[in-house]
C-alpha cells in the first residue's frame, strides 16, 4: 500500500472514532428548568388606589401563558359582563385585562389568579398571584380563613366557591339564587380559603360547588354550604370558619309521564318521595285495573294498567305526602306490548347472609313454587320459600344456604305470570356459595357516642355503602361475610331518629346530619376478625 492510500485509510478512520465517540458523549440539554415566571411590574401598579383605568397589564420576566383561567382566576367582587383576560391559548410576557363595564366606586378589588399563571415551556405555576386595587382613596384590608369540608364524602370536592353576601337593606336569603355576593375566592384543590381585602360590616358566609361557574346557586346541580352565624368584622378576622357543603333535596315535583308500552306508563319525580300516588281521571274500561312499580336505578315510578283501551291522551292526578297535589296529561297511543324477561339480582357468588333474588321487567303477578326447582352441587334437591316484593317487582328465594357449594335454580315454563298475562319460558340460573373462611369479620366498639342511635356504616373508596347497622345502644357491633378488601369506616348521628342520613337546607337553615369518619382505612382478609375501637370525635 502507498503512503498516499496509507494517510487516507488513517484519515476516514480518525473521522469515524471522532463520530463514534461524539455519538457516545452527546451533550444533555442541561437541568430541567423547575422555576416559575416572576412577576415584574403591573401598570397601573399592584395595590393601586383611585383606580379609573380601562386595562391592566402584568409583566412577568419570561413567556407565560393561562393554565385553567375559568377555575382559576377569581375576581372578587364579581363583575358581569366579566372583563376579557389574555392569553388563554397563546404565550406572552404580560397579562392583559380589559374591563367591559364601569366599576364600583370606593370598592376594592382582588384579582386571585390561582396557579394558572405558568411558564410556557414548562409550565412551572407561580402560585397564587394577585393583584389588589382600590377605585377609592384606601385599601380594604380585613381578611378571614377557614376550611371547606363534605357532608356526605370523607374527601371534599375541589375548587369550591366561597362567598360572602353583604347584609343590608337589599339582602335576603333567597339572594343566593340571583345576585352573585360581594366578596368570592375558591379553595382550588385543598379544603382550606382565605377571602381577603374585605370591608367592615355583617355578611352571610355561603360555599358552593358552583357547577355553572355563574357565582349563583342552582338547586339542580349545585352543592351548598353555610356558616350558621353572620360573620362581623372586624370582629371575626381572628375566627377559623370551617364547615360542610351539602347536595340539597329538591321540592318534590312530577315530571310529565311518558308511555314506554303498550301497558306501561313512566312517571319520573324530582324531591323526596313520600307515599306518592298515581290515579287515572280519565275514562276507564269496564274491569279496569292498575299497578304501580318502582324504579330503583330511577327516581322513576311505573304505572301499569289494564286492558288497553283507546284514547287520544290520558289525563292522572299524581299527589305525595299531604301537600302536594297536580294533574298531567299525557299523549296515548298503541304500542308493542312489553314481553316478560327475569333476570337475576345476586351477581356472583351468593353470601351466606343473603337470599337469592330475581327481578321482572313487567309485574310479577304469581311464582308457583311447584313448578321451580333449586338444586345443590349434588343434584340433592333443597327445599325453599319464595316471597315477592310487589313494589320493587322483586322475587326473593329463601333457603339454608351451604358455604361452598353449588346451585342451580330450575324454573319450569308458566311457573311466573306477569300483570299483562304474559307468562315464562323454561329458566335456569347457577350461583354458588363461598367457604366461611373466605370471608373476614370486624368487631366494632363506639366509644364517646353522645346520643343513640347511630348508623354505623362501612363503604367501599366510592362511598358505596356495603354493609350497615344501626346502633341502638352500647354493644359490640359486628359487621360479618365481608369480601377481603380495603373499606371506610363512618359513622351517621342520627338526629330525627328515623334510620338513614338527612341533607341540610339552606332557605331553613338546617345543616345536615353529621359524618364522622374513621380516620384510617379498615383492611379486611379473608378467614380473619377484626376488632376495632372507634371514639367519635366532638
Amino acid at each position: 500500500m502507498s503512503d498516499r492510500l496509507k494517510v487516507i485509510v488513517y484519515y476516514f478512520i480518525g473521522v469515524v472514532i471522532i463520530m463514534s465517540c461524539a455519538k457516545r458523549g452527546s451533550i444533555s440539554g442541561g437541568e430541567k428548568d423547575i422555576t416559575p415566571p416572576k412577576f415584574t411590574k403591573a401598570t397601573p401598579p399592584n395595590y393601586s388606589t383611585n383606580f379609573d383605568k380601562r386595562e391592566i397589564r402584568i409583566y412577568f420576566d419570561e413567556y407565560i401563558t393561562l393554565k385553567d383561567a375559568q377555575k382559576q382566576v377569581i375576581i372578587s367582587p364579581p363583575m358581569n359582563p366579566q372583563p376579557t383576560i389574555t392569553p388563554l391559548g397563546g404565550a406572552s410576557k404580560y397579562v392583559k385585562i380589559e374591563f367591559q363595564d364601569s366599576l364600583l366606586e370606593n370598592t376594592t378589588y382582588s384579582i386571585n389568579f390561582g396557579e394558572s399563571v405558568v411558564d410556557n415551556n414548562e409550565s412551572n405555576p407561580l402560585p397564587f398571584f394577585k393583584y389588589v386595587f382600590s377605585t377609592g382613596n384606601y385599601l380594604d384590608s380585613l381578611s378571614i380563613k377557614g376550611n371547606i369540608t363534605d357532608a356526605l364524602s370523607k374527601v371534599p370536592d375541589s375548587y369550591i366557591t366561597v362567598a360572602l353576601y353583604e347584609i343590608d337593606e337589599e339582602y335576603s336569603d333567597s339572594i343566593i339564587y340571583k345576585d352573585v355576593p360581594r366578596y368570592i375566592t375558591s379553595t382550588l384543590d385543598t379544603v382550606g380559603f382565605e377571602l381577603s381585602n374585605l370591608k367592615a360590616g355583617s355578611y352571610k358566609l355561603v360555599a358552593l360547588k358552583d357547577a355553572s361557574v355563574n357565582y349563583t346557586y342552582e338547586p339542580k346541580q349545585d352543592k351548598i354550604g353555610f356558616y350558621e352565624r353572620l360573620v362581623e368584622l372586624p370582629a371575626d378576622t381572628s375566627a377559623f370558619f370551617e364547615f360542610p357543603i351539602f347536595k340539597e333535596e329538591l321540592e318534590f315535583r312530577a315530571i310529565k309521564p311518558k308511555q314506554t308500552s303498550k301497558n306501561s306508563f313512566d312517571f319520573g319525580y324530582e324531591g323526596v318521595r313520600d307515599s306518592m300516588r298515581i290515579k287515572i281521571l280519565s275514562d276507564t274500561p269496564e274491569g279496569f285495573q292498575s299497578r304501580i312499580v318502582a324504579q330503583k336505578e330511577r327516581d322513576t315510578l311505573q304505572y301499569w294498567f289494564k286492558p288497553f283501551f283507546e284514547a287520544d291522551s290520558l289525563i292522572f292526578e299524581v299527589a305525595n305526602g299531604k301537600y302536594y297535589k297536580d294533574t298531567i296529561v299525557a299523549r296515548f297511543k298503541d304500542q308493542y306490548k312489553d314481553s316478560l324477561n327475569i333476570t337475576t339480582l345476586s351477581k356472583g357468588n351468593l353470601p351466606l347472609n343473603e337470599n337469592f333474588r330475581l327481578r321482572s321487567n313487567t309485574p310479577v303477578e304469581t311464582f308457583n313454587d311447584s313448578l321451580v326447582r333449586l338444586f345443590d352441587k349434588d343434584t340433592l334437591l333443597v327445599p325453599f320459600s319464595s316471597k315477592i316484593d310487589r313494589f320493587n317487582n322483586e322475587i326473593e328465594i329463601d333457603f339454608e344456604k351451604t358455604e361452598n357449594n353449588a346451585y342451580t335454580l330450575e324454573i319450569l315454563p308458566e311457573a311466573i305470570t306477569d300483570f299483562i298475562e304474559n307468562k315464562n319460558d323454561s329458566l335456569s340460573f347457577k350461583f354458588r356459595t363461598k367457604k366461611l373462611a373466605d370471608y373476614g369479620k370486624v368487631f366494632l366498639t363506639l366509644q364517646n357516642v353522645k346520643q343513640y342511635p347511630v348508623i354505623a356504616q362501612l363503604t367501599n373508596d366510592k362511598g358505596e355503602v356495603l354493609s350497615e347497622r344501626i346502633v341502638t345502644n352500647e354493644k359490640t357491633i359486628v359487621f360479618d361475610y365481608l369480601d377481603p378488601a380495603k373499606y371506610s369506616l363512618r359513622v351517621i348521628l342520627d338526629d330525627n331518629k328515623n334510620g338513614k342520613w338527612d341533607t341540610g337546607n339552606y332557605l331553613k337553615q338546617l345543616k345536615p346530619e353529621r359524618i364522622i369518619y374513621y380516620p384510617e382505612v379498615i383492611e379486611v382478609r379473608a378467614n380473619w376478625e377484626l376488632k376495632q375501637t372507634f371514639v367519635l370525635k366532638d
